[in-house]
């Protein structure tokens, strides 16, 4: 194949071609005697999972590094590994267009807000518990905090672990009641007598499995995240979400 060709088979430009020539990252075949360069399978390969390695983020002196480790491999195995990493593409093409899917059928009903484009089973968890907990705040809260955490996939646990559960009766009025308790500590002070009270049946309400995962070390008032997350609460609130956090550590 001429340059051109092999551009065109891997879907990026002889421009980035001519750039990893020069920095070593793909190898530049020698001029045959018509002038022009010639390429292979495995030129093709090579520069397929350079492009592969730089979709997921690496850097193009990472995605080097990468490549130099596979040197000597077999073609086989380079391929299966190719028609693994396409495999794993289709799950998440389909799983992507079955989220378009459902989202388009809840567009038909009404406007949709950013919220909406999380993934499926926090999407689920988000409907179960705007329907049972209607107005509440603090559940208002939760649901922005559950759609932030949806980005990087820690949402999930906390989707598993409550998909069933919202729907038993009891579990929702238990729940709606802490929520009412805490919406109602916007104009308490830190020691009112609610506020143990109130992080002690937080702290038991949760499964085990969530507390399970938490830094016990960790420093509400000194990480950014949380410190920012305890500043947009009323004080007493904050003061339950610290006390809970102690609660679960141990402390």
């Amino acid at each position: 194949m001429r340059i051109g060709e092999l551009a065109e088979a891997v879907g990026v430009s002889t421009r980035a071609v001519r750039h990893y020539h020069r920095i070593g990252l793909l190898p530049e075949p020698p001029r045959r005697v018509n002038g022009y360069r010639t390429y292979g399978v495995r030129d093709v390969l090579r520069l397929a999972r350079v492009r592969r390695l730089t979709e997921l983020g690496l850097s193009l002196d990472e995605a080097a590094d990468v490549l130099a480790d596979d040197e000597g491999r077999e073609l086989g195995e380079i391929l299966a590994e190719i028609d693994a990493d396409l495999a794993r593409q289709e799950v998440e093409i389909r799983r992507r267009r079955e989220r378009l899917a459902e989202l388009l059928r809840r567009a038909a009903d009404g406007p949709l807000d950013a919220d909406d484009a999380v993934s499926v089973p926090t999407a689920e968890l988000l409907d179960r518990m705007t329907t049972a907990f209607p107005g509440s705040d603090a559940a208002r809260r939760d649901r922005e905090f559950l759609a932030l955490l949806d980005t990087s996939g820690a949402a999930a646990l906390v989707a598993e672990q409550y998909r069933e559960v919202l729907h038993d009766p009891e579990v929702v009025a238990r729940t709606a009641e802490l929520y009412r308790r805490f919406d109602q500590l916007t104009t308490r002070s830190v020691d009112d007598p609610d506020v143990t009270e109130l992080a002690r049946d937080f702290a038991a309400a949760v499964p085990a499995e969530l507390v399970a995962g938490i830094d016990p070390g960790l420093d509400l008032d000194a990480h950014p995240f949380a410190a920012a997350f305890l500043r947009d609460l009323a004080p007493a609130q904050a003061e339950v979400v610290r006390r809970v956090y102690g609660i679960w550590s141990g402390r």
